[in-house]
């Protein structure tokens, strides 16, 4: 048994730190703006396709690839936060709640009219690695180290730059960051940018060994409303271990029962989560 259970650990922990990563995006939105952004899970689709597409059509290694996804990613999360955010950021959830999920069917409408619905996969090796009874695909390796160091240069933006120390500001006291003269729109702008970057690198992640279509972003939305909650809304940390227990339970349960338990297990830990720890494991205590 222990033969199964340490490779399956192991390979599930490597894919929660791409799921980490996926829900820092929509944690980070949630800390800065109170937004939750129902757009998060097309946004993660996209970045599927822009790996696959400069993979097949460039010829580009997925992991540089990445670069330009990111960029791509931060500019289309500042033009939905100017489209679609900006001018309902203080009105009640609900508002905002809507205006996220009209892009989320923007962006599905156009995904499918574009690509279709056919799955795509990107036909990419990097071998395995064997560590004694454990072998795992090299991509899954590579994908947690990307994703590991995304994750350090986020955390090097929001605390040693000055962009980040505003971004810290105005999550702090939006109308305080105001009067000492930051520019608060410019930087929910920023943030919303930065969620979407970290979807769609999640997202191009993901699909360096999982096929997808432009629907597959939806079931990783809820993944990240799960790790969200599981490590506390608008703590990035916090998503980071959350993603790490979710992949570690998506790693072990399949050893024990059937796989199509897994999702129904992680709603039931995000409703006990809820009812007993509502701010997260990470989260502050209200």
């Amino acid at each position: 048994m222990l033969d199964i259970l340490l490779p399956s650990l192991a390979d599930g922990l490597l894919l929660g730190f791409v799921y980490g990563l996926a829900a820092m995006g929509l944690t980070l939105i949630w800390g800065v703006m109170d937004v939750i952004n129902l757009s998060h899970g097309p946004i993660i689709a996209l970045g599927m396709y822009g790996i696959y597409l400069t993979f097949t059509n460039l010829g580009l290694n997925p992991y540089l690839a990445i670069i330009l996804v990111a960029i791509a990613g931060l500019l289309l999360g500042v033009l939905i936060y100017g489209v679609a955010v900006h001018r309902v950021i203080n009105a009640p959830h609900l508002s905002t709640l809507l205006a996220t999920f009209s892009v989320n069917m923007i962006l599905i409408g156009i995904g499918t009219a574009v690509f279709t619905t056919t799955p795509r996969n990107i036909d990419f090796s990097l071998g395995s690695v064997t560590m004694g009874p454990i072998t795992l695909p090299g991509k899954r390796i590579a994908a947690a180290l990307a994703a590991l160091l995304v994750t350090g240069l986020l955390y090097l933006f929001l605390y040693r730059s000055r962009p980040g120390k505003h971004i810290r500001a105005v999550t702090d006291n939006r109308a305080a960051a105001e009067l000492m003269g930051i520019r608060s729109s410019m930087i929910l702008a920023l943030s919303f940018g930065l969620g979407t970057m970290l979807a769609a690198i999640s997202g191009g992640l993901i699909a360096t060994f999982f096929p997808f279509t432009i629907l597959s972003g939806g079931g990783y939305e809820l993944k990240s409303f799960v790790i969200g909650v599981l490590g506390g809304l608008g703590n990035p940390l916090g998503a980071l271990l959350g993603g790490l227990i979710l992949g570690a339970l998506e790693g072990i349960i399949p050893v024990f029962m059937k796989t199509t338990w897994v999702p129904v297990l992680e709603f039931i830990l995000f409703v006990l989560i809820l009812l007993i720890r509502p701010s997260g494991l990470l989260g502050k205590k209200s």
